[in-house]
């Protein structure tokens, strides 16, 4: 409120009647740059702990004193000898303050050829995918008797043939079919009831 009112006192401070515009038409975008302004220049995107905002202001103090004093920039260890502070600390500050700059989902990324944040929005990642269907079978697995688990492991994370899996578990093949059929049904069956 009260930056919108040195907003409002501005525009009234500089409207003239004379140019034949209404004072709400000159006022409006005045009033709104004012407190765009403000949320620009005071407000950080993300919320920052005090003790952390004041070890901030130290570090841009000491950074801007040992950049003086050497004529380059300080490494971390420098300003964190300077302010008898560990190196995570500086860190964590210069970290801090970068949460009073939001990036513009527009900016390009570090690297050349890389896409924007823009570009990445919407974008769905195959591996995610994976890892979801992971997790549905786990849970869907659980749910069969051990055998069933064992016979569904070995075919289709150890890439056995039926063959095999017979061979291994001393059944024939045709039985080792009809118990993934077995398993496939009520992997289904689970499937409807959990969705």
């Amino acid at each position: 409120v009260q930056v919108g009112t040195i907003g409002l006192i501005n525009a009234i401070d500089r409207f003239d009647p004379d140019r034949g515009v209404q004072f709400p038409t000159f006022a409006m975008p005045t009033v709104v740059g004012e407190i765009k302004r403000y949320f620009r220049d005071n407000v950080r995107t993300v919320h920052v702990p005090r003790r952390l905002h004041e070890l901030w202001v130290q570090v841009n103090s000491a950074t801007e004193d040992l950049t003086t004093a050497f004529g380059r920039s300080p490494t971390t260890a420098e300003i964190a000898e300077r302010l008898r502070i560990g190196e995570d600390e500086v860190l964590a500050c210069i970290e801090a303050g970068r949460s009073y700059h939001a990036t513009s989902l527009e900016a390009a990324q570090e690297g050349d050829g890389m896409p924007g944040l823009l570009d990445r929005l919407g974008y769905e990642d195959p591996e995610l995918d994976g890892v979801e269907h992971r997790d549905l079978v786990r849970h869907l697995l659980v749910q069969l008797p051990e055998r069933e688990q064992r016979i569904l492991l070995l075919r289709y994370y150890s890439n056995l043939t039926q063959s095999q899996i017979s061979a291994e578990l001393g059944v024939s093949q045709m039985h080792v079919s009809r118990l993934l059929a077995r398993s496939f049904a009520r992997l289904r069956s689970a499937n409807r009831i959990d969705a």
